[in-house]
């Protein structure tokens, strides 16, 4: 029975959440893809500059 009152706490607690709207919803999905590409972007730099500099070497 535990695994009942474990759902019915869960469902319960969801039921607090405040949820975004629309707008902010848009908000953070193109805030969380431009940080996620920035970053894919800048180690994919770094890895290129630490791939020419390992082949300048050997």
């Amino acid at each position: 029975m535990n695994i009942m009152k474990f759902f019915k706490n869960v469902s319960r607690e969801m039921k607090k959440v405040s949820w975004p709207k629309g707008r902010e919803l848009t908000s953070y999905t193109i805030t969380v893809i431009t940080t996620v590409a920035f970053v894919a972007v800048f180690f994919a730099l770094i890895d290129l500059g630490i791939s020419q500099f390992l082949n300048l070497l050997f």
